[in-house]
């Protein structure tokens, strides 16, 4: 069985490839470096390397033994993009994808320069969502990389939401999520960040899922967005 998750905007994870390493500004609190770590000292034999890159190669064909279709998260505890791993494990892992038509994977990655080489030599079966994270208006420019992909869907994760986007297009976006950072350490998102990107995603048709406040207290904080949840998805795609 696939492993459940959290998020509020997928149903399950897979993890092939495990760590990563920081590259810009939304890594700095990592969620998922804390979650290595503390799974190493638990003993989990797939953290041995606790947030080294490491390629569990019985996990890459995982899918194809789950029957019941679902959206899963591929790689929450990596990036697949990562400069460490090599082309043909990347390969491997979207023919998977590719295989597993039943299930909708979302593949989302901060190195889109990395996905724009491979993209060629990727096969973008409608079920295979490619999202970039775009976290401040440094990397805005990683969307302009995401729409010259062939893959069905394109969707921005601005998670944590940094800064106000103000350089963002939706132009060739088909879905787009924000959220605020969580944590102790949180930095804080401005309401008016939010509700400009939210405004841009009505102008143009693009679907607007709001994922959460954040801060000390995500569950207090809530995800209530002037009164009202947002949870939209890509038309006739889930």
């Amino acid at each position: 069985m696939a492993n459940k998750t959290k998020i509020e905007w997928t149903e399950s994870s897979w993890n092939p490839i495990t760590g990563c390493t920081k590259i810009s500004a939304g890594c700095q609190n990592c969620y998922a470096a804390a979650f290595a770590k503390r799974l190493k000292a638990m003993h989990n034999p797939r953290y041995i390397n606790e947030f080294e890159v490491t390629i569990h190669e019985d996990l890459i064909d995982a899918p194809l033994k789950w029957k019941k279709p679902r959206r899963i998260f591929v790689n929450s505890m990596s990036d697949i993009f990562h400069e460490d791993l090599p082309d043909e494990i990347i390969l491997k892992i979207f023919d998977t994808m590719n295989k597993a038509h039943w299930h909708t994977f979302q593949v989302l990655t901060k190195r889109a320069d990395r996905m724009i080489e491979l993209s060629p030599h990727i096969n973008w079966t409608e079920n295979i969502w490619m999202g970039v994270t775009v976290e401040n208006n440094d990397n805005v420019s990683r969307t302009s990389q995401l729409i010259r992909t062939k893959a069905a869907v394109k969707f921005i994760s601005a998670e944590p939401l940094l800064s106000a986007l103000s350089d963002l297009s939706l132009e060739g976006i088909d879905w787009i999520i924000v959220g605020g950072e969580s944590g102790h350490k949180s930095r804080p998102m401005n309401e008016e960040w939010v509700i400009e990107i939210r405004d841009k995603a009505q102008e143009f048709g693009v679907p607007f899922f709001f994922k959460q406040w954040g801060g000390k207290n995500k569950k207090k904080a809530g995800r209530l967005l002037e009164g009202r949840t947002y949870d939209e998805y890509p038309d006739n795609k889930i």
